[in-house]
């Protein structure tokens, strides 16, 4: 529910005001000077709608410009007598959203507030998507053939409809906030913010701001009210990243706020609800974490509603090859895009690959930068030293990736040209019997690529 603070020094006025908000389904607090309305500010309200004289004390350019200090996002409506149109305009240049002439029409006026409330929340709405646009979202942007993957890939199906709070957990550069965007994007509030906190980037102090948000002078630095991700993700998705790095003191306001979707700013004592669906990440053994006293057993209870895990890397190595192609194609760099070697294909598949995608990514665009031609060679990749292969297991997957890239390349030169060996081979810079020897390796008939 909106809060609306009406300021008006005529008790009349006022009360209609306030009726007809109430009517609009508004909380209102309505106030008859200027002084009670600053005070009043110190709270939290979605609007602001004031007579511009109030008689004695403040007046209502004194209120328009604290309510800008506190929230400067938050809209206000000016009420003006005949004769003041002069000053109504100095208040819009000062930022007021619009203002009513006396006397009001109530339809004028229920047209001005759903605006100005609408405008607010576009702008909130606007600022959230310019950070979603920025990331790939949903099923579509994640890579596993795998059956490890598959099965997640299952379960966000399943769950995405729901409203549970689930809990991914995943090794560091798996991939996490990729399955909580595609669990928001295949859910009812997709239409709806999703909204991202990494708990671990932040102190306690203001990890607690970034959540909740902060009521102005609530800190140092705190020079304006400013509205928490909590809030922010209203009716939609909240992402905290990193839950197992969170302080146990903001352990237990985060306990509260998914439990009852209630919570106060920081500084505040006005209980906010929001209507958002939770969802945590953590690369960290949780019960581990509990054991050691320092993660509260009852919120691992509360986000362990419904518990993915996302597979390392190393364990879904028949994926390396079409995340390979799908971040060189992604790093064009003014050129072509490079690919990699056979060799360098081997040692990527060699490297166990702690920092898992992530790593994988980063190695990647270092050696796009570095290739002098349009082939990546194994030199030109900065990893450790080679890691031994210490099972059967690994070393099949490693087979497999190689030969699924192989397999991948081979079948789109081929297909480029005609099926015909000899030019495929001179465009790809093979002799043409190795390539027949590779094609009849991995199973590939020349022919079947003719007339496609």
């Amino acid at each position: 529910m909106t809060r609306v603070l009406v300021v008006e020094d005529e008790a009349a006025i006022r009360l209609a005001l306030s009726g007809l908000l109430k009517k609009l389904g508004h909380e209102v607090i309505g106030v008859e000077s200027g002084a009670l309305a600053l005070e009043k500010l110190r709270d939290s309200f979605d609007l602001v709608i004031t007579d511009l004289s109030l008689g004695h004390g403040p007046s209502g350019l004194d209120v328009l410009r604290a309510a800008k200090e506190a929230s400067p996002d938050m809209p206000v409506v000016m009420i003006t007598a005949h004769g003041s149109e002069r000053i109504a305009v100095e208040a819009m240049k000062a930022g007021a959203e619009d203002y009513v002439p006396k006397p009001f029409d109530n339809e004028e006026l229920r047209m001005i507030v759903t605006r100005a409330l609408d405008r607010t929340r576009l702008v909130r709405e606007h600022a959230l998507l310019l950070e979603r646009v920025q990331r790939a979202a949903g099923l579509d942007a994640m890579i596993g053939s795998g059956p490890s993957m598959q099965r997640l890939f299952e379960a966000i199906v399943k769950v995405a409809e729901t409203d549970l709070t689930v809990l991914i957990r995943g090794e560091s550069g798996t991939g996490k906030e990729l399955v909580a965007q595609a669990l928001h994007q295949r859910s009812p509030r997709s239409r709806r913010p999703f909204v991202a906190v990494n708990c671990a980037a932040f102190s306690r102090e203001l990890v607690e701001s970034e959540l909740f948000g902060h009521e102005k002078g609530a800190f140092t630095g705190a020079n304006a009210r400013r509205i928490g991700r909590f809030e922010a993700a209203d009716g939609g998705t909240l992402f905290l990243d990193e839950i197992g790095d969170m302080a146990l003191e903001t352990q237990a306001k985060v306990l509260r706020a998914v439990q009852e979707r209630t919570f106060e700013r920081v500084g505040g004592s006005r209980a906010i609800t929001v209507d958002v669906r939770v969802i945590a990440a953590t690369h960290k053994d949780l019960e581990a974490e509990v054991a050691r006293g320092r993660f509260r057993q009852d919120l691992m209870f509360r986000l362990d509603v419904v518990r993915l895990v996302v597979p390392p890397l190393r364990e879904r190595l028949e994926d390396l090859p079409a995340l390979v192609e799908l971040f060189l194609e992604r790093m064009r760099l003014g050129r072509r895009a490079p690919r990699p070697s056979t060799a360098a294909l081997q040692r990527l598949a060699a490297h166990p690959w702690p920092g898992n995608v992530r790593e994988l990514g980063n190695v990647l665009e270092q050696a796009a930068v570095l290739a002098s031609g349009e082939t990546i060679e194994e030199s030109d990749l900065r990893l450790a030293a080679r890691t031994s292969e210490t099972t059967s297991g690994f070393a099949e997957a490693k087979r497999q990736a190689v030969d699924a890239w192989e397999r991948a390349f081979l079948s789109a030169a081929l297909e480029r040209c005609g099926g015909n060996v000899s030019q495929t081979a001179e465009a790809i810079g093979m002799v043409r019997q190795s390539l027949q020897q590779k094609l009849r390796e991995l199973g590939l008939r020349a022919e079947s690529f003719r007339d496609k």
